[in-house]
């Protein structure tokens, strides 16, 4: 195969070429990219020549809206009030074309199953039911309440959205897209020889087509005291109203964990008035985002937004005998705690796909196409491993529903994975981590400077952008991921002795 993505041999005439969305990881096939992704609504610009080629696929566009700011996409013939996800107004949202779905070969799929409700599964039934319009679809969710945006758990905890914007449909949605919703009762088996998923109360629920969206777990640590009153995660509604009556009742709160989760949940208790203690076992914070400096800088500003900060503090059990009272370190000392939630990362809910003896690593494994080892059934979202990776993000999630949703409906859509990148809400400050933000050795080139509250940190290698840190400002955060994705020859910007605000301008000027 050629570098630019054409296969060589055969007839002798050059197969289309294959290129591949920077920002939703959408693979195109033909002489030129498309106008704009049908997937997430990216222009033609975003995309780039992918070098692994594989069979031709159909086009597939699909009619929504797209958020500029986090990309949340919307169906319908108009964009929302307010983007339900990061609050930005109508006139933030840009049109995506709509085309007809391909399917393929004139496949007819009867019924496909969704298990479970978060955005990969909502986004499968969205993309599913525009690409057929005549198959029957059944939801399953483990809650019992309407499906809900997960990520904005942490705002409704900071009191920024209330109860009633949670849910990313109303109930008359299901009903109007002819969506068999079976709610409040867990899956027990799957059946992939009989295709039928068998509920935790003994119901059968047959399929033609089944998209695993089961998403994922909190981790507990198995340190002592996980199991006391008092102790608890952020991953339900229910968590997060359970925390809200402890923090309205005075309880003293430590969050063990500080990643994403653990400093939005710090963050959102601190907006409500309660008191607060964050325990990082590293150095400093976000050792896998940050660098020491950046993590730094946040420290300096969870100080002023009064949350509590205990770095190299590791967890060696928990207090109290019926109820928690506190958290013991590894270095003898303890904090007092009516309050502990751990916030110590997730596990795929993968075990049911396991002993249905689908491909399993750290998740249920899927090829480009995001179909499992199964001929039958795909996987999207928290409990899927593509290429290696768990991207247990918002964005990829909503990305790989779409796609499986496609191709369950008989279309031949590719995802080619996206870019890595890190984004906080919550805390007040804007903070984007993208990439590789350390050199390996000498041949990287480092440009960084902390001005007017903002912290920026560019790495270069062979003049070409590898990783950032930005902090204060992340007005490029889009430009910074095309650059990374496209390994854009930056030489312009690094000629004489570039200042980091110069490498700033010259990336927002594109």
């Amino acid at each position: 195969m050629s570098q630019d993505g054409r296969q060589e041999g055969g007839s002798g005439a050059a197969a289309a070429r294959v290129w591949r969305c920077g920002a939703c990881g959408y693979i195109h096939r033909g002489d030129a990219p498309p106008e704009e992704c049908p997937v997430c609504g990216a222009p033609k610009a975003e995309f780039e020549p992918y070098v692994e080629a594989a069979a031709a696929a159909p086009v597939v566009a699909v009619s929504h809206w797209r958020c500029l700011n986090c990309t949340c996409m919307h169906a319908g013939d108009r964009p929302p009030d307010a983007c339900p996800v990061c609050g930005a107004p109508a006139d933030r949202y840009e049109p995506l074309a709509a085309s007809e779905t391909q399917a393929a070969g004139g496949a007819t799929v009867r019924r496909v199953v969704v298990l479970g409700g978060g955005i990969a599964g909502i986004s499968a039934v969205e993309s599913l039911r525009q690409s057929a319009p005549e198959a029957e679809i059944a939801l399953l969710t483990r809650e019992e309440g309407l499906p809900y945006y997960r990520l904005n758990l942490t705002r409704y905890l900071a009191g920024e959205i209330g109860a009633e914007e949670l849910p990313i449909h109303p109930r008359s949605w299901y009903d109007d897209q002819r969506v068999e919703w079976i709610a409040g009762v867990e899956a027990a088996e799957l059946m992939p020889g009989d295709s039928v998923v068998v509920l935790a109360d003994g119901r059968r629920v047959s399929f033609d087509r089944l998209i695993l969206t089961a998403g994922a777990h909190p981790f507990v640590p198995p340190f002592p005291g996980t199991q006391l009153e008092g102790v608890t995660v952020l991953r339900t509604q229910a968590d997060a109203e359970h925390i809200l009556q402890a923090v309205r009742s005075g309880a003293s709160c430590v969050v063990v964990g500080g990643g994403i989760l653990g400093l939005e949940a710090a963050g959102g208790i601190a907006r409500r008035g309660g008191k607060v203690t964050l325990l990082e076992s590293h150095e400093w914070l976000m050792p896998r985002q940050l660098n020491r400096r950046a993590g730094g800088l946040l420290a300096d500003w969870l100080a002023k937004i009064g949350i509590g900060l205990r770095t190299q503090a590791v967890t060696e059990g928990l207090l109290g005998h019926k109820r928690v009272t506190g958290v013991r370190l590894k270095d003898g000392s303890s904090i007092p705690a009516d309050l502990v939630i751990l916030a110590a990362g997730v596990r795929p809910n993968s075990h049911l796909a396991c002993r249905a003896g689908l491909a399993v690593g750290q998740g249920v494994i899927v090829d480009d196409h995001l179909w499992t080892s199964h001929p039958g059934i795909l996987a999207a979202g928290d409990i899927a491993e593509h290429r290696g990776l768990l991207y247990g993000n918002w964005s990829a999630a909503q990305y790989q529903g779409s796609i499986a949703g496609m191709n369950a409906a008989g279309a031949k859509v590719e995802f080619g994975g996206i870019p890595r990148s890190n984004m906080l809400k919550v805390l007040g400050v804007d903070l984007v981590s993208i990439g590789k933000f350390e050199p390996e050795d000498g041949s990287y080139q480092v440009v960084e400077e902390a001005e007017d509250g903002r912290y920026m940190r560019f790495v270069f290698r062979d003049s070409r952008l590898v990783g950032a840190i930005l902090m204060g400002d992340a007005s490029i955060a889009t430009a910074l991921k095309k650059a990374v994705e496209s390994k854009r020859d930056c030489s312009a910007l690094l000629r004489g002795q570039p200042t980091a605000a110069s490498v700033f301008r010259g990336m927002a000027q594109g």
